[in-house]
């Protein structure tokens, strides 16, 4: 068995830039053992939770709905906290930890798979381990905080072929990725020049104070929060309750702000059917409430993007913020509110607005798509019903993105937002938080992976150096 000694014993040190296809790597057997111990059990997989309070124990819930489950560890940092109890009550017969690292060295070999639904910038340390280990990873998104560290997890699931990945933008299980895909195959959606998206909902950080010039004052850990933990590779600072129960996504340290935590889920289908890749520049039009800290209070962002094959090259423009909204072209209709779209955070969504979606304009049709697994619908209305005969039938899902995961880990279907499909989309919203954050146009190679016309955002790249104790991580093994 693989453990977390010998995890960090064999690991080979990252180069220092991007270029990562020279490294060695020690490869691991374990995950081949782990499929074969999974089809001679009873046909379900031992999954460990990582993150159970909140968004974790909705994930949870959701895998065990599919009966392909098996919970077998809960593990959170906050381990006893009220926003804990449910799970811990629900899955008695789960072993309970608040580190990960102690997770799999006391219970390693009764694990096949992994799933983090925790804080972004934690994601890394459990993903990287896990592959390591030979263990099934599923993680919620955006798959990485970093470009690096997106890089870094793409790498590492390539070389541990075995290692099955799930990103959970679970709109990339249901009804708009096989539209998408149908309709692209059958040339209803080519040639498209330009996407607007837009997620102009109220977000946390909005009633905060934007002239903020320092991190919020320390405050007293509560008793049942491992911190240090919590922190996992960020450079140290002291606690405050702002960066904790959803707040960490407010901040530049710990989150991805609104593009990180909705692009995902409104431009999925359009990164990954489009073929698009990474952009070759990207331009802040607008940022309001701009502080070194936490996330402006609105932004506009162009993304642009080559010519692929026989496609034109795209721009996509993301407008986030309340009173940011984008125009519309004519004939476009009413933004309902979707049911297939969640409550943001508490806030209600604004029906006499936009709500968060996409507007896909391409040479001879316009698309008007919404979030997550809504389907796309063609603009105007008389457009729409002149198209109606030449339109493909449109397949339903075979699973629903946790049993997709579970099934690829049995060996029954491959995962349909695996990390080198999820990955470059992690870097693209990388490259716009890094726009956000410097306000300055960045321009990059796209097969280099450098920015070539700003040494400083070049260095952002590859992030901080991790935390002591956490340098691991950032190693192919």
């Amino acid at each position: 068995m693989i453990t977390r000694r010998t995890f960090l014993r064999t690991g080979g040190l990252a180069a220092a830039g991007l270029a990562l296809g020279g490294l060695n790597a020690v490869k691991s057997m374990a995950a081949l053992k782990a499929a074969n111990k999974i089809v001679g059990a009873n046909r379900k997989v031992n999954l460990a939770c990582v993150g159970i309070g909140n968004r974790g124990a909705d994930v949870i819930q959701d895998f065990d709905k599919t009966g392909l489950a098996n919970i077998v560890a809960l593990c959170d940092v906050d381990l006893g906290a009220p926003h804990t109890q449910a799970m811990l009550s629900k899955y008695p017969q789960a072993r309970q930890f608040k580190d990960f690292r102690v997770m799999f060295d006391k219970m390693g070999n009764e694990i096949d798979a992994v799933v983090a639904a925790i804080p972004d910038h934690a994601h890394f340390p459990v993903c990287m381990m896990s592959i390591a280990l030979g263990k099934h990873i599923y993680v919620e998104k955006p798959m990485a905080r970093t470009f690096y560290e997106a890089e870094l997890m793409m790498e590492a699931a390539r070389k541990h072929k075995n290692v099955v990945t799930q990103v959970g933008n679970q709109g990339h299980s249901e009804a708009n990725y096989f539209q998408f895909k149908a309709w692209k195959e059958a040339g209803i959606i080519k040639d498209v020049t330009k996407v607007t998206a837009h997620m102009n909902s109220e977000r946390r950080w909005h009633s905060w104070d934007d002239k903020i010039y320092k991190y919020p004052e320390a405050e007293p850990v509560p008793a049942t929060l491992e911190w240090d933990t919590w922190l996992s590779a960020v450079p140290y600072h002291e606690y405050n309750k702002k960066y904790h129960y959803g707040d960490w996504r407010c901040w530049y340290d710990f989150g991805m702000g609104a593009l990180g935590d909705w692009g995902a889920h409104i431009l999925d289908t359009v990164h990954e059917f489009l073929e698009l890749g990474l952009p070759y520049e990207v331009t802040p039009l607008k940022v309001e409430g701009s502080n070194d800290y936490f996330y402006p209070k609105s932004s506009t962002i162009l993304f642009r993007f080559p010519e692929r094959g026989n496609m034109p090259p795209v721009d996509i423009t993301w407008y986030d913020g309340v009173n940011n909204i984008p125009a519309v072209p004519a004939g476009y209709g009413v933004s309902e509110i979707d049911p297939n779209v969640p409550p943001v955070a508490g806030w209600t969504l604004q029906p006499a607005k936009l709500n968060p979606g996409k507007i896909i304009y391409s040479k001879d049709l316009i698309f008007k798509g919404s979030s997550h697994g809504s389907t796309l619908s063609i603009i105007p209305e008389e457009k729409a019903k002149a198209m109606e005969s030449k339109l493909p039938e449109v397949p339903e899902s075979p699973s629903n993105h946790f049993a997709n995961f579970l099934l690829a880990c049995l060996g029954e279907e491959k995962t349909r937002s695996p990390f080198e499909i999820h990955g470059p989309l992690s870097q693209v919203f990388s490259l716009g938080v890094m726009a956000q954050r410097l306000n300055t146009k960045i321009e990059l190679d796209r097969n280099l992976k450098q920015v070539t016309n700003n040494a400083f955002a070049n260095a952002m790249l590859t992030q901080q150096p991790p935390r002591k104790g956490w340098e691991e991580y950032y190693k192919i093994s």
